[in-house]
């Protein structure tokens, strides 16, 4: 199929942008277009007015300020991949994209596009989640930022508002002797995944939970937090026991979409298992960045 007919600008600056989706409440911005495309060609996007963004380069960024990783809205995904400074400081991200979709699609694809799609089986909004990332939105009528709890309100629904652009994603260091851990599972490399989480752990000197941050992927309509599992797990040493039953607590109540590909109670046992794995993978990664820092 073909997309509806629509009117086009390309924006030559930020505040061009702002004005145009200002202007006109039945308007998409254009970023890497890998979602956003494939909606206009099957016509469950509609919009009156394209705005493309792709000539914005003030919004093409990676870099650390104040300890924090600041990333623009425009960043392509595969800059993200490849940068040194992820892999160092902020590994679950660099685990996380690895999963986004190809090669292909990651050079086009823009971190800020996978933020704002809210798609909750995307890999970088639950990363995101995960590292209490706060994403920064502009409009006419100013900025505000907010927290990635407050960001996603349903699949595909962010709290922007439609005269808002989100331009800013920064996400805070993690703490000292910390692990991380992303899996999932898919069909095919590629594909959607039936299920997966992200893991973020912190170990105090005697190597048990200080802190603990678990999300779900594709087990509600938005990245899910386990708050309960995280409140189990401190104050923790990790076993393959405790992992088990910190997985058990996350999955409770949970009741994923099914679809012909696997059904909720098949997501609900295979995001279990999952959540047990990356928590144990998070675990020995910690105890690694402990170990090397006792002996620096």
């Amino acid at each position: 199929m073909k997309p509806a007919p629509f009117e086009y600008l390309e924006a030559k600056s930020l505040d061009e942008a702002l004005q145009a989706l200002a202007s006109n409440e039945d308007s998409k911005a254009l970023a890497g277009g890998q979602s956003l495309v494939p909606l206009l060609n099957f016509r469950l996007a509609r919009p009156a007015l394209l705005v493309d963004l792709n000539a914005l380069g003030e919004l093409a960024y990676l870099r650390r300020e104040d300890g924090k990783l600041r990333i623009g809205a425009m960043t392509r995904q595969a800059v993200l991949e490849r940068s040194t400074l992820t892999a160092r400081h902020w590994p679950l991200l660099h685990k996380a994209i690895a999963y986004v979709a190809h090669s292909q699609i990651r050079n086009r694809g823009t971190v800020g596009g996978s933020v704002a799609h809210a798609d909750p089986a995307a890999e970088l909004p639950v990363a995101l989640t995960t590292l209490d990332a706060r994403f920064r939105a502009r409009s006419p009528r100013g900025e505000r930022w907010i927290d990635a709890r407050e960001f996603f309100v349903n699949q595909l629904t962010s709290s922007l508002e439609v005269d808002e652009l989100l331009v800013e994603i920064e996400v805070p260091p993690p703490a000292d002797r910390s692990g991380s851990s992303f899996v999932e599972f898919a069909r095919r490399h590629g594909d959607f995944a039936l299920g997966g989480c992200a893991v973020q752990l912190s170990l105090d000197g005697d190597g048990a939970v200080s802190s603990a941050a678990l999300t779900l992927l594709g087990a509600a309509p938005t990245p899910l937090r386990a708050d309960a599992a995280e409140e189990f797990l401190r104050a923790q040493s990790i076993d393959t026991g405790v992992a088990a039953k910190a997985a058990d607590i996350a999955v409770e109540g949970v009741h994923p979409t099914g679809d012909i590909h696997g059904s909720s109670e098949y997501r609900r046992e295979l995001t279990r298992s999952l959540v047990r794995r990356a928590i144990l993978a998070a675990a020995e990664e910690a105890r690694d960045q402990a170990s090397k820092g006792a002996t620096a």
